[in-house]
């Protein structure tokens, strides 16, 4: 008799639970790339991410989306592999936009470094050459 009198607490208890437990999964993958993202984006380095491991991720998720297709398994796996595919892709842009400025700015020292020789400038159209 007791149980039928909090029917009315379980049945949304249980729904709460297993709605949390579905948030759980389908963003607890992408919980650990949102600190990696920010120390990327604040230190303008993307020295210690593998692009990797990006890849096959992207892989992987891409056949679970696949093989779905073929035969249903349950959605918050599905929203999973969305959610992750789209993290992945954002974390790539991010690195490749990093390392091309950091590229562009090695490219852009080592030239500004070849103008000068040991003894100073060298010379240019507007000065004349230094004798060393």
């Amino acid at each position: 008799m007791e149980a039928e009198g909090l029917d009315w607490l379980l049945v949304p208890l249980h729904q709460l639970v297993s709605w949390g437990a579905a948030g759980a999964m389908v963003f607890g993958g992408v919980v650990p790339y949102i600190p990696q993202y920010r120390d990327i984006r604040r230190t303008q380095n993307a020295e210690g991410f593998s692009t990797y491991v990006c890849l096959v991720l992207l892989v992987a998720n891409i056949l679970r989306i696949l093989f779905w297709f073929g035969r249903h398994f349950e959605s918050p796996l599905l929203w999973q592999s969305i959610v992750m595919i789209l993290t992945m892709l954002l974390m790539l842009k991010l690195c490749t936009e990093v390392r091309v400025t950091n590229e562009l700015n090695v490219k852009r020292r080592f030239f500004a470094a070849s103008r000068w020789c040991s003894c100073g400038q060298v010379g240019t159209p507007s000065r004349l050459p230094t004798s060393c």
